[in-house]
């Protein structure tokens, strides 16, 4: 009826609810485990670098901060679980707890740096940071063993029970159990107000506060629970192997992280895992396939899905599960 204005329903917030997707989605690593038992190691890789990942997604893919220097609050769980481990204090799970500490309160203290700039500035800002941190550990070298690394290390078995051993068995269990728990924690985060918030911030950070949000304070809550969990991630790899190398600060390891995120499709948190897995398993396979010029052949086949794939390997998906169902319907 003309002169009537339709009233729309609020919009609803999500439910939570898991889909059945997502359920075959946390299967694949069981069903990996029992398949592939010789490829546990690298299983277990794939899911720390998985949760590396997820942490960036918070602070970039919901928050929208760019940062190159990521990779200082992996190194830094790293080295706090090492450096636990290595003086006696081996337990595995508490070394986590620690790591995650110790990351985020780093991570908050140069949140107030990071989230006054803008994407430029961001850029600067994380990349000096990691930069500045990799050299204090180079030059710290009695205590991590610089250019060397953090050896020495002995952690106890998880839980008191399980040993870890060689072939990555309680390895690949452990920190499947750590990012499953971890990633149930994010997803609620990001579903939550406070998650849609970030979301809004990205989008139009100059309108947020129309509404009374704070923005820097919810911007620098994120960029500390994102260290936190690369903490962590870093803490897994030095108790799975038992070793923390100098790179784990460097560069070149927060360059590829955002690689891996882009590839799997950034603001989507399950993009940040099947990122990870693809690049991990690629890299493995093509660097079997050709040692010498394996980079190369990696490098094509990011550019390949960067292209035809745009918003990365979960957008691809998304459009082709679309495409299906429109062809059924």
């Amino acid at each position: 009826m003309s002169g009537v204005t339709a009233v729309l329903p609020p919009p609803r917030l999500p439910d939570g609810r898991w889909k059945p997707m997502e359920i075959v989605f946390w299967l694949l690593p069981v069903a990996a485990y029992f398949g592939f038992p010789g490829h546990l190691v690298l299983l277990s890789q794939i899911l720390i670098v998985g949760l590396f990942a997820l942490s960036l997604d918070v602070i970039l893919g919901y928050a929208g901060i760019v940062s190159l220097g990521h990779a200082a609050f992996f190194g830094l769980g790293a080295y706090t679980a090492g450096l636990l481990s290595v003086h006696g204090w081996g337990e595995p799970i508490s070394g986590l707890l620690a790591a995650a500490a110790v990351a985020a309160l780093f991570g908050w203290i140069t949140s107030f740096l990071v989230v006054r700039g803008q994407d430029l500035t961001r850029l600067m800002v994380t990349l000096g940071i990691g930069l500045m941190l990799f050299e204090a550990a180079n030059k710290a070298s009695f205590l991590t063993g610089g250019v060397d690394g953090l050896s020495g290390m002995m952690v106890q078995p998880v839980l008191g029970v399980f040993e870890f051993d060689l072939e990555g068995r309680v390895a690949s269990i452990y920190s499947y159990c750590v990012l499953l728990l971890l990633f149930i924690g994010v997803r609620r985060v990001v579903q939550s107000p406070f998650g849609l918030s970030l979301v809004g911030i990205r989008e139009g950070a100059r309108r947020m506060p129309a509404v009374g949000a704070d923005v820097n304070s919810r911007l620098r809550a994120a960029f500390t629970v994102g260290a936190g969990l690369a903490g962590v991630a870093g803490a897994l790899l030095a108790q799975t192997t038992q070793f923390v190398a100098l790179d784990v600060l460097s560069f070149p390891r927060s360059a590829e992280l955002m690689i891996i995120l882009v590839l799997g499709g950034t603001g989507r948190l399950y993009g940040a895992l099947v990122g990870a897995a693809v690049f991990m398993v690629a890299q493995d396979y093509i660097a079997g396939l050709d040692p010498t010029y394996w980079q190369f052949y990696l490098g094509l086949l990011l550019v390949l899905i960067v292209m035809f794939a745009r918003g990365g390997v979960m957008a691809g998906l998304e459009r082709l599960y679309r495409v299906f169902v429109k062809e059924q319907a």
